[in-house]
């Protein structure tokens, strides 16, 4: 039996259905995949990327709330945010690099718009 992603602290049913979307749905997959590739997961599905989203997620994981990260923590979650955010623009990073849907970027391959 899987635990909901809702359970974990600070992530609520918004986040539960973003990772739905990424196929991550429940908590134990949740926190194998770890928050940084998780994150990326959900991007690549659609979720507009927000740094309180991820802050909340990496300190939910840690049983703790999300207002706890300050100060040097709080930057090195900032850093490690903008690196996920990054390899989402990244073309090497494959599938889902350029954070268009597959089936547009299809349509846009079809009528010659593909890069």
């Amino acid at each position: 039996m899987s635990t909901p992603i809702r359970s974990i602290r600070n992530l609520g049913p918004a986040m539960e259905t973003a990772f739905g979307r990424a196929g991550i749905t429940s908590a134990e997959a949740l926190r194998e995949a770890g928050a940084d590739a998780a994150y990326l997961a959900a991007l690549r599905a659609g979720m507009t990327a927000h740094f309180a989203a991820y802050l909340s997620l990496v300190m939910g994981l840690q049983g703790r709330p999300w207002q706890d990260a300050r100060g040097a923590e709080k930057d090195a979650l900032r850093a490690r945010y903008e690196a996920v955010r990054a390899r989402l623009e990244d073309p090497a990073e494959g599938e889902g690099a350029q954070a268009l849907p597959a089936g547009l970027r299809r349509f846009m391959s079809e009528i010659g718009l593909d890069r």
